[in-house]
């Protein structure tokens, strides 16, 4: 399935000095079953936005895991828009 997850944290928390965006999420090659899609962040707003594959919940929480205590995130199951014209 395909997860949109929306990571935030505060400018006091933000890890810009501690290693930059890494440091709030697990690498993806370590989590089995996640796979990154796309990732983007807004980085005046201190949100970070990941568009996962994910065999379960569980590897999700594995992925956000080393986060849990600068951010927060919202996870929302995503489909592709297909047939789409421009």
């Amino acid at each position: 399935m395909l997860f949109l997850i929306t990571q935030k944290h505060t400018p006091e928390t933000c890890p810009i000095d501690a290693g930059g965006r890494e440091v709030l999420h697990e690498k993806p090659g370590k989590v089995q079953g996640l796979k990154i899609v796309a990732a983007y962040g807004a980085y005046s707003e201190h949100t970070l936005y990941y568009v996962v594959e994910a065999s379960d919940y569980d590897a999700i929480e594995n992925f956000l895991t080393p986060g849990f205590k600068r951010c927060t995130a919202t996870i929302t199951p995503v489909s592709q828009f297909l047939g789409a014209t421009d």
